[in-house]
């Protein structure tokens, strides 16, 4: 039996095929980077933003074109623009409309996902993203939560709070716009309680799509540093299967999962190993599953 929702599951229901997403670096920055809100961006996050770093070598018009020949031959017909590093709500707006018009570059792309910051959103940036939605896209915006906990977001130096997450997401929502969250497992000094009550939160928000990960650590961070000097442990494979596992029990069942674990940069990682081995972290997720009788949406009420 199928035990969560997945993307993949979705984008077949919706398409009548697989869908290829195309993750686009369009060299913009965050405010907690820039120093509008502060400088070095969170404390697990290097130079590139937890993107490609594509933007120094391609325009983002040369990466949508590189991508959709090169997966156009291994069979895709379809593609979804995923506009990935960074904070892809935080330029003035005519750059924005010409970055997500970049969707109208081919007419096999049906859809595009904007990747930004609770905070990097307002009325004008969800009235410009709902104009993609009008024209027959099927658009998602992607917010990057981490933890509903204040204190953790502090720490990490995200700049902005849960209610800034709540007030951008019901604005989104209000226009009719789906909304997919990033959190984080094992964030500094979080405890499993306070990990599955984020989870708890966005279940009774009834988000449309959900991003796990787990948090990695790369080289020439501050979490680097935290780490060296033994003042942080990452979770064991175990733990992060456990905590995934009952996270899915806990969502609603039309929640889409969107992701299940990170993709660590090989050359830049750090710690923990495990998160290389892709396919052993995904078998673990499924065997606690299994092995619990849990399944996406058993717990939710």
């Amino acid at each position: 039996m199928e035990r969560y929702y997945s993307l993949n599951k979705h984008l077949k229901d919706r398409f009548g095929e697989k869908v290829k997403k195309i993750p686009i670096d369009a060299g913009l920055t965050c405010p907690n980077r820039d120093g509008t809100l502060g400088f070095g961006g969170c404390i697990y996050c290097d130079a590139k933003g937890s993107g490609t770093g594509l933007a120094k070598i391609l325009t983002p018009e040369e990466q949508v074109r590189k991508f959709i020949e090169k997966f156009r031959a291994k069979g895709y017909k379809k593609f979804i623009l995923y506009l990935q590093s960074f904070s892809n709500t935080y330029a003035p707006l005519e750059v924005l409309d010409e970055l997500y018009s970049l969707a109208h570059l081919d007419k096999d792309i049906v859809g595009l996902a904007i990747g930004t910051r609770p905070d990097c959103i307002d009325e004008e940036r969800a009235n410009l993203i709902k104009k993609y939605q009008d024209q027959g896209y099927y658009v998602w915006v992607e917010l990057g939560l981490q933890s509903i906990h204040d204190e953790t977001l502090r720490y990490i130096n995200r700049g902005h709070t849960y209610e800034d997450f709540l007030k951008a997401y019901h604005l989104l929502k209000s226009k009719g716009l789906s909304v997919v969250v990033h959190i984080i497992f094992g964030l500094p000094r979080e405890t499993k309680e306070m990990m599955l009550a984020t989870v708890k939160a966005l279940s009774s928000l009834r988000i449309d799509g959900i991003k796990f990960h787990a948090l990695y650590i790369v080289k020439q961070t501050p979490m680097e540093r935290l780490y060296l000097k033994g003042e942080y442990q990452p979770l064991t494979l175990e733990d992060y299967a456990t905590l995934v596992a009952e996270s899915l029990a806990l969502l609603p069942p039309e929640t889409v999962v969107h992701r299940l674990t990170s993709d660590p940069p090989r050359d830049e990682l750090v710690a923990p190993d495990w998160l290389l081995k892709k396919a052993e972290v995904l078998k673990s997720i499924n065997q606690c599953l299994e092995q619990r009788e849990l399944y996406q949406g058993k717990f939710y009420k």
